[in-house]
């Protein structure tokens, strides 16, 4: 049975004391763990399918993503805790919603997958040795030591994720100035003109299209891991919570999960306004241009080598493929840069979901369930750690020898799934920050227009895809 959550304590918001430049970071995470799934794998291949014709589609996605971002840092801000623990303050229906949608998501490590496919790739070529969950347990090994190393999980995270990024953009600004030209560029600029227009086949569904949309961007809770972030970078009420440690450093720690609030009055007024101005800064130049920015490259690269071929990567080896679009113009040293690129996508984006899978079930178990007190919340955090990368191996293995699961498949079904988890918790984001924030951390009309548009998008496709599935069973 769930417990009680205890009701927000009054406290002062912090003074911010740093510059937005030294309080970068956050933004980078999110940056990394987008990169990889979209950004890198999905609208690539869409473009190199159906040319510039849905880039308005991917654009449209990490924009609305803005705005959802801008409601989960709100939060964050005004009360230090992660949504999760505020969804559960308004329903208890929420927890085990989620749980179970995260219970699915750990049967698809996406991100691993394809990180060793491209390790493996990288050493031994297109056909070398060891199945594709060797290599995933491979690249599990090294997130658990990353994240385990250091005493402060998150100084760890920040730090090789801020560095893949660097490599990833300047690998693709690579990219762009040695296979496009200025004819190129005007054709891939026409694609935001054709808002709306959208191509289906036999292998792009509009089942897949949800899934793209979703991953343009963070996608699904990869957005609201951005409150842990926030939190543990001393952002708002965050600098009032201990950052989450090592158990393997530090020993057990019972962690503060639960939040506070602040009192009206002139100064915390200003003082949340400060702080939610870092949060703007943070993801629009972070998250929504520099991400942006970089799904652009990979689908500009897409467009000008594969589409005109007519070179769809295959579902099982589309890093090997995609590798074509710097093979063809720089050779074979070129088709390593890709790799390089690649293989920075795929761990900075498996790195950041890994962490914050770990925290948000760290969250929810301890938050909500009595006898998760038994132990503090770093010892979840190693427990969950271990039985999820279990999972996530065995799984693949199953999934790969017995049903031939591409790794393509690995990536639409996550998304699908985090879709389904968005058709909830962006409506329930306005309604949390009504309900429990004071009226000047409240959410402005635009905000509220912007988040709406979002939530009408994701409940549209969700209930669109329960349609087709069901009647697919009845008639």
């Amino acid at each position: 049975m769930t417990i009680p959550i205890p009701p927000h304590s009054e406290n002062d918001l912090p003074q911010r004391e740093k510059s937005y430049w030294r309080m970068l970071g956050p933004g980078a995470i999110m940056i990394g763990m987008s990169i990889g799934s979209g950004e890198m794998i999905l609208w690539p291949w869409i473009t190199a399918k159906f040319g510039a014709g849905m880039v308005w589609a991917a654009a449209m996605g990490v924009f609305i993503q803005l705005w959802v971002n801008f409601e989960v840092g709100r939060w964050a801000v005004a009360t230090g805790e992660s949504t999760f623990t505020g969804f559960a303050r308004f329903h208890r229906f929420t927890i085990f919603y989620f749980m179970a949608i995260l219970a699915t998501l750990a049967l698809l490590p996406a991100w691993a997958r394809t990180t060793g496919i491209t390790l493996r790739m990288i050493f031994f070529g297109l056909d070398g040795p060891g199945a594709d969950w060797m290599w995933t347990a491979l690249v599990f090994a090294i997130v658990f030591a990353v994240l385990f190393g250091p005493k402060k999980i998150y100084a760890a995270l920040e730090k090789v994720v801020a560095a893949l990024v660097v490599v990833i953009i300047f690998g693709m600004i690579v990219v762009a100035f040695n296979v496009g030209s200025s004819a190129d560029v005007w054709t891939f600029i026409k694609g935001f003109g054709k808002f709306g227009q959208v191509q289906f086949d036999d292998d792009f569904s509009p089942l897949r299209l949800f899934g793209a949309v979703v991953f343009a961007g963070a996608g699904g809770f990869g957005n609201l891991y951005y409150a842990y972030y926030l939190r543990d970078k001393g952002v708002g009420m965050g600098a009032r919570i201990p950052a989450l440690s090592s158990p393997l450093r530090t020993g057990a720690k019972d962690e503060v999960l639960v939040g506070y609030i602040y009192r009206e009055g002139e100064e915390n007024r200003r003082r949340f306004k400060d702080w939610f101005k870092y949060v703007i800064l943070d993801n629009t130049f972070l998250f929504w241009i520099t991400n942006s920015l970089t799904m652009f490259l990979f689908m500009f690269g897409a467009l000008v080598v594969l589409h005109p071929q007519g070179i769809v990567p295959s579902q099982d080896d589309f890093i090997w493929d995609l590798s074509l679009i710097l093979e063809s113009t720089m050779g074979t040293w070129g088709r390593y840069l890709f790799f390089l690129v690649a293989m920075a996508a795929m761990f900075s984006t498996q790195l950041a979901v890994s962490d914050g899978g770990y925290r948000l079930w760290t969250d929810l178990l301890h938050t909500n369930f009595r006898w998760a007190r038994r132990w503090a919340p770093n010892q979840w955090y190693l427990i969950l750690a271990v039985t999820l990368m279990s999972i996530s191996i065995i799984s693949t293995w199953v999934l790969e020898t017995f049903e031939g699961v591409s790794a393509l498949d690995f990536f639409f079904y996550n998304a699908v799934l985090n879709g389904f988890a968005m058709a909830l918790y962006v409506p329930l984001l306005l309604v949390l920050n009504f309900k429990y924030l004071p009226k000047s951390a409240q959410p402005k009309p635009l905000n509220v227009i912007m988040v709406s548009i979002a939530a009408a998008t994701y409940i549209s496709f969700a209930l669109y895809v329960l349609w087709t599935k069901a009647a697919g069973i009845l008639f």
